[in-house]
């Protein structure tokens, strides 16, 4: 090999086992701090809603529970 070429790997070559799963496993970790952040987002703010309502002076802030899907 020439001296000022660098190595390149060749894809689908012999990586390593740990890297494929390292990689496997901060995958899950992304995926699952995005899936929490998204449910705590939308608990924060149906309390945000309920907080509001109630800072607005009304009584009746509390969802009213079978009323989901319509």
């Amino acid at each position: 090999m020439p001296r000022g070429e660098p190595d390149m790997p060749i894809p689908g070559g012999n990586e390593p086992q740990g890297s494929r799963r390292a990689a496997l496993l901060a995958l899950i970790v992304i995926v699952a701090l995005v899936v929490g952040g998204l449910f705590l987002w939308d608990r924060l703010s149906r309390m945000a809603a309920i907080q509001d309502c109630v800072a607005q002076g009304r009584t009746n802030c509390a969802p009213v529970a079978g009323q989901q899907g319509q």
